[in-house]
């Protein structure tokens, strides 16, 4: 049986590079890749990164009820299709969800055996330092970003994992603990003793296990908001 596997994080904690390195070292998941009606970004390329879409278009995919789940973020829209979880059950594979917060939420309310995994930042110095060297925004975009960085940590509470995204290597292997061992409790079949050493790994990252060190990192974003007063306006 197919599982569904959502994943979310503040733009600039580095999802999309882990994502492409889970992608590498886990096998049978169907990456489902989002459409939306942004412009591409410097190499970003039509089919690999997103479909690059018209509004018109996207609009009338919405009309034909196109998408499992669909948000319109600083301005555009972003959608998951639905025709990505009929592709991922006929192939027997795990479908791979990379989306936002409210993306997330619809998925949740629609697909509530989904597993949801939010990425975070290790603090606000951080993520704010990731988003000035991509060098794709200005610097009030960058507060912008930090600002809804707040908003969607504060809905940490929904999803079923955590994972803080501070060195790759171990973020890496903490999702991949995430996913084996969401598939090996699928399978109904007792695990050996490797792959209940997957499993603690697994619950380490489970959302009741980390509920203080996401309260630190949001506080970060809070203080850092104040002192800025991008939370304020």
């Amino acid at each position: 049986m197919s599982g569904i596997f959502i994943i979310s994080a503040p733009s600039g904690s580095g999802k999309s590079t882990l994502v492409n390195e889970i992608r590498q070292i886990v096998p049978g998941l169907y990456f489902s890749i989002s459409y939306t009606t942004r412009a591409p970004r410097g190499s970003e390329t039509n089919g690999r990164e997103y479909f690059f879409v018209s509004r018109p278009e996207f609009e009338e995919m919405l009309k034909k009820d196109e998408f499992l789940e669909h948000a319109d973020v600083f301005g555009n829209y972003y959608g998951t299709a639905k025709r990505f979880l009929r592709e991922a059950k006929e192939k027997d594979h795990d479908l791979l969800l990379d989306i936002d917060v409210q993306g997330a939420e619809q998925i949740k309310k629609k697909l509530p055996e989904a597993v949801s995994i939010f990425i975070l930042p290790p603090d606000r110095k951080t993520l704010e330092s990731r988003l000035k060297k991509r060098s794709e925004d200005s610097p009030e975009v960058i507060d912008r970003r930090l600002a809804t960085a707040t908003r969607e940590i504060e809905n940490y509470p929904k999803y079923d994992y955590i994972l803080v995204n501070d060195r790759l290597e171990e973020s890496t292997e903490g999702l991949r603990s995430v996913l084996l061992a969401s598939r090996l409790k699928r399978s109904g079949v007792p695990p050996s003793a490797a792959e209940r050493e997957i499993i603690t790994g697994a619950e380490r990252c489970r959302l009741e296990n980390m509920r203080e060190r996401v309260k630190q990192i949001l506080d970060s974003f809070r203080k850092g908001d104040s002192a800025t007063g991008v939370g304020s306006q």
